[in-house]
């Protein structure tokens, strides 16, 4: 999996993770399907003002 940064590209292998800053413009990629778990603090929406089909709610308690 790739995080692509304005100025940077992050690279993932599995079991490896990256906390993105707060603020930060980010665009996760991957060549193949792969699995990542993402946390986020309660309220932030997954698509910023855009809003659409790809907003996901917000509410689950881990």
């Amino acid at each position: 999996m790739t995080i692509e940064l304005r100025d940077a590209s992050v690279n993932l292998k599995a079991g490896e993770m990256f906390v993105v800053p707060k603020g930060v413009e980010h665009k996760p990629s991957a060549k193949a399907e792969c699995k990542i778990m993402l946390v986020e603090p309660c309220g932030v929406i997954n698509t910023e003002d855009a809003g659409g089909a790809y907003t996901a709610s917000n509410n689950v308690w881990i």
